[in-house]
């Protein structure tokens, strides 16, 4: 079963799968499902999240939902730790938060042949932090949704295990 936090639509079997079916089952995306990310779920979940939900509002919008979609699968498509790559880093080097995005999208070209919307989705999912500024509206929205997901991946199970507890 594949589905984004908080909601329970299967997402195989939907217009949301057909945008990203040819990527989704890469090797290095799968890679993604062994790796921690945000606490309380892995880099492959905070990636389909990203991915399912910028594709709902861009097409809510008449925006590009394809690229979205396909955009937030790979915009955080790298291996490291941020944590040891934070503790090692010396002054000169880049953040981990353009870092990432710049290995993202290097990663995500080597899966598949990237536009340049969603090359500008992938290098610059972290802005404000990162300086460049999107350049399309769909940027914008994986922004936002990629720091939305994070909240809930943060908070939801939290809520969750209160409310089993309480049941209990």
């Amino acid at each position: 079963m594949l589905k984004a936090i908080c909601s329970a639509k299967e997402l195989t079997d939907n217009s949301y799968y057909d945008c990203v079916s040819d990527i989704i089952e890469s090797r290095q995306i799968q890679e993604l499902k062994s790796i921690r990310h945000h606490v309380s779920t892995t880099r492959f979940q905070h990636c389909i999240n990203v991915s399912y939900y910028s594709y709902i509002v861009c097409r809510k919008f008449s925006l590009n939902a394809r690229s979205a979609a396909r955009a937030g699968l790979m915009h955080d498509l790298f291996y490291y730790d941020r944590k040891e790559y934070n503790s090692k880093k010396t002054k000169g080097q880049a953040s981990h938060s353009r870092k990432h995005s710049l290995e993202a999208c290097a990663n995500a070209a080597e899966i598949t042949a990237i536009t340049k919307l969603e090359r500008d989705m992938i290098e610059k999912h972290m802005w404000p932090i990162t300086r460049s500024k999107p350049g399309y509206k769909e940027t914008y929205v994986i922004t936002f949704i990629d720091k939305y997901c994070a909240v809930l991946e943060f908070f939801v199970p939290r809520v969750q295990r209160m409310i089993r507890r309480k049941t209990q």
